[in-house]
């Protein structure tokens, strides 16, 4: 008995350590996927309401799935190679004062947006950010940098179909014609520009550097192997943009879009298998609870008499308003069930993507890397004082301002038929 009895203290550790461990990758995978399992309750939670059938298959949009994959895989494939970060780091390189730097980061932010979508665009270039300003002595804007960088990357993305996900599937679900879209976004995305530059130029001083910055990697490799492998790199990112060109084609149904999306797993399938791999496919699983949501909601007899009113009403500000619930991209899918005009949607889901943390799911990661950076410089005082707490209401402060303007500025123009 004594035997049995001491056996049973030896076994018992080890299975409350294998539960414990189990616990402790639960909760990992939910903190770093916590929207996708948000989206994924929010689908399942819909399902009594609306049992399972044939209905279920037209919930997808395979186009807007296949060109976001298309799209994150070969922008990952072009960060492999260092293709934006040594654009961006030129362009940094050229302005000598705080904020001619921050002004430089910003602005590579919003470029590159409109072709990496907003979430690419801040997780290549934040890091880059975090680097020159620590460098040359400007922690101190670092906050303020990230957050003009998180509005560059939400609002550069609103001008293009692709460069933000909710473009990507309205342009889809409404066929909205290229000029049309152009012509909807253009006077939020002239306004929000010229916010962000007026910010920049304002609240930034052109001091100059106190520690050398981050020096740009020559041009000229010093030996004939360098030399080759950066000829190797410049070769890849050609024609890995040479295939993004061909997915924007398919964007914009010049392509059949089947073509793209087998010319782009092939292609890195010899080249670069890395970037396939580490595709975002928890954003392309989030899209696709998304679709079952919003299409279960769509069904649901209350839900729609609610949405239909009240989108007849101010679409505009309903999609806004959603977006800073559930965010602009599921807002986006759930509310095009009971659009009867695209235009003020597609305009309220962009607009709405600043205001609340999560009104964009790319503030997420704005937010996390400036975690990230201040645990990492525990030594910088001037960095220390901004907690996470300063950091989200300061971010709040801008991000709301940001909004009003620009409800202000789409009802006195009547932008998108508001």
């Amino acid at each position: 008995m004594m035997k049995r009895a001491t056996r049973v203290q030896f076994d018992a550790p080890p299975a409350r350590g294998v539960f414990a461990s189990a616990r402790a990758v639960t909760g990992r995978f939910v903190r770093t996927h916590a929207v996708l399992v948000v989206s994924a309750v929010a689908a399942l939670a819909t399902v009594p309401f609306v049992p399972p059938d044939a209905a279920y298959l037209g919930y997808f949009d395979l186009k807007t799935l296949a060109c976001l994959f298309s799209i994150l895989a070969l922008v990952g494939a072009l960060r492999n190679v260092g293709a934006f970060e040594a654009v961006a780091r030129r362009a940094v390189a050229r302005f000598s004062t705080c904020r001619s730097a921050v002004a430089a980061l910003v602005a590579a932010t919003l470029v590159v947006s409109m072709v990496a979508t907003n979430d690419m665009a801040l997780i290549m270039l934040l890091p880059l950010s975090a680097v020159t300003l620590l460098k040359a002595g400007w922690e101190r804007v670092l906050p303020f940098a990230f957050i003009m960088q998180n509005l560059a990357a939400n609002f550069g993305g609103m001008i293009l179909p692709f460069g933000n996900p909710q473009n990507l599937y309205l342009f889809e679900r409404f066929a909205i014609p290229p000029a049309d879209f152009l012509a909807t976004m253009a006077l939020p995305f002239a306004v929000s520009v010229l916010l962000i530059a007026v910010c920049c130029a304002v609240f930034v001083k052109p001091l100059p550097a106190r520690i050398p910055s981050v020096p740009v990697e020559a041009d000229n490799a010093s030996t004939p192997a360098v030399s080759a492998q950066s000829s190797h790199r410049r070769a890849r990112a050609a024609l890995y943009a040479a295939l993004l060109a061909l997915v924007i084609a398919s964007v914009f149904r010049l392509v059949p879009y089947p073509v793209a999306l087998v010319a782009v797993i092939a292609a890195l399938a010899l080249l670069d298998r890395l970037a396939l791999r580490a595709t975002d496919f928890g954003l392309l699983l989030t899209f696709a609870c998304f679709f079952v949501f919003a299409g279960n909601m769509a069904r649901i007899p209350a839900v729609e008499a609610v949405l239909s009113q009240a989108m007849q009403q101010s679409a505009l500000l309903v999609s806004a308003g959603a977006s800073q619930i559930i965010s602009n991209v599921p807002a986006a899918v759930l509310l095009s069930h009971f659009a009867t005009d695209y235009h003020a949607l597609l305009v309220g889901v962009n607009i709405g993507g600043a205001g609340t943390l999560v009104a964009s799911l790319a503030s997420l990661i704005t937010l996390n890397h400036f975690r990230i950076v201040r645990a990492s410089f525990p030594g910088r005082p001037e960095l220390a004082r901004h907690t996470s707490r300063t950091f989200l209401a300061q971010f709040t402060l801008y991000n709301g301002v940001f909004l009003v303007i620009l409800l202000v500025v789409c009802f006195a123009f009547s932008c998108g038929g508001a």
